[in-house]
């Protein structure tokens, strides 16, 4: 994966490459809804291939889903925040 290099002092140093491929994950929980107006939803979602395969990652997904079903990630290193409230769309009074 990452090969070794020398640096000035001739240490080794590794440099880690990020997958840049696309990777498919299946929703396993809905958490809630985000976004400024609601328009995120926040899914708890397992990595099906590649060198994060069974990772447990937490994303935002625009669009409609569901439980099992299966969303294309761009990359699987970053995983999103926390939901710190829980705020219903449009309920502010």
């Amino acid at each position: 994966m990452a090969k070794p290099q020398q640096n000035q002092q001739g240490q080794e140093k590794r440099i880690e490459k990020l997958s840049r491929e696309p990777v498919p994950a299946e929703v396993e929980e809905i958490l809630g809804r985000t976004g400024f107006r609601g328009e995120l939803t926040q899914v708890l979602a397992k990595v099906l291939d590649g060198n994060e395969k069974g990772k447990t990652i937490r994303r935002n997904v625009k669009g409609p889903v569901r439980l099992k079903d299966i969303i294309i990630l761009r990359e699987t290193q970053i995983e999103a925040r926390k939901i710190r409230t829980k705020i219903m769309k449009g309920a502010f009074t």
